[in-house]
């Protein structure tokens, strides 16, 4: 595995609009492994009254709230309806293939979304692209005149109007007059996403459908100080890929013939991924750490190196006594400490 696996920080700004907000990725120049296993990653930061808008992407994602209130609008392709839903800190929302969203804060303080996904369709693997619904580089902009005014059966100055009105590339900063909606009209019915200290909870297909769709899953972990996260793998091929959304850890990744191919510290803010069956584990720094990962299993499978679960448990005494090498008081006492904590 020659691939770099150091976390490291968001390192482009795709989109930033003074007073309304940022929109920042991480690329596989930086990050070669979000191009080797498809994946992508991008951070949307809006400010009070700041509002993306509508589009979609070639790259199902899960997006993750880590500050503010933000007003969410979804429209499946071809469907009548808009969904409207009210995320907040610590709310994770899929993002299906195709759907147009829109995406607004409505508070007082600023909104921070992180976004995490598939990028297998995109033309630039490792990289989440959107299509933009309006503005300068959208896709009405693309279209000649002649084709919007037979589209829309409006005249050759109303397609102007149409296509020319907005300046924005992405984010916008709304004025207070525009009554944006306020309220959702859909239950968000399995997508919160939280955890209490030393805690995961899981998002997958099994406890929110949607994500069967999206092909990805979820998981929320909180340490506290010095707390282990310990040693595990995806057993189904996938891979995963993390967010300190705060706290800093120390971090370690094992992978072929044994090699340490990662020692080192993840930050707030960092994210960093895991290949197929490498085996990770991480020790949280002295003010604990929360992380975000997706998956790229909408079911996932890991193997536990460590606790009640691990194989040297299930293992007859024989067996772990032959492949350690080491007498059998010893296997006792390894075996005793497997049981100690939680599952």
């Amino acid at each position: 595995m020659e691939l770099s696996l150091v976390p490291q920080g968001a390192d482009n700004i795709l989109v930033e609009v003074d007073g309304a907000g940022t929109y920042y990725e991480w690329t596989p120049a930086k990050s070669p492994l979000l191009k080797a296993a498809n994946l992508g990653a991008g951070k949307l930061v809006l400010h009070p009254r700041g509002f993306a808008l509508p589009h979609y992407s070639n790259c199902p994602k899960i997006g993750y709230v880590i500050q503010g209130t933000c007003t969410v609008g979804m429209i499946q392709p071809n469907s009548p309806h808009e969904q409207v839903l009210i995320i907040r800190k610590g709310d994770a929302i899929p993002v299906p293939l195709g759907a147009i969203s829109w995406w607004f804060n409505g508070g007082d303080t600023p909104v921070t979304v992180i976004f995490l996904g598939n990028t297998t369709l995109s033309y630039d693997p490792g990289h989440i692209e959107y299509f933009i619904l309006s503005g300068p580089i959208s896709l009405l902009a693309g279209f000649s005149s002649e084709f919007i005014t037979k589209t829309y059966n409006i005249t050759e100055d109303e397609a102007q109007k149409l296509t020319k009105s907005q300046t924005a590339p992405l984010i916008v900063k709304l004025d207070d007059q525009i009554a944006m909606p306020h309220q959702a009209n859909i239950e968000k019915k399995g997508g919160l996403l939280y955890a209490s200290l030393v805690d995961c909870k899981d998002i997958s297909a099994e406890n929110l459908p949607l994500l069967e769709e999206v092909g990805l899953s979820a998981r929320l972990v909180r340490l506290e100080p010095v707390s282990l996260l310990r040693p595990s793998y995806s057993t189904d091929g996938s891979y995963r890929i993390f967010y300190a959304v705060s706290g800093s850890g120390k971090i370690q990744i094992v992978g072929l013939n044994g090699g340490l191919v990662l020692d080192g510290k993840v930050e707030e803010g960092e994210l960093f991924a895991v290949p197929s069956f490498f085996a990770v584990s991480l020790i949280a720094g002295g003010e604990g750490i929360e992380l975000f990962s997706i998956n790229t299993s909408s079911r996932p499978n890991f193997g536990d190196l460590g606790g009640k679960l691990s194989p040297w448990k299930a293992m007859s005494s024989s067996v772990v006594q032959a492949s350690l090498d080491v007498d059998l008081e010893f296997v006792n006492f390894f075996k005793s400490k497997l049981s100690i904590g939680r599952k």
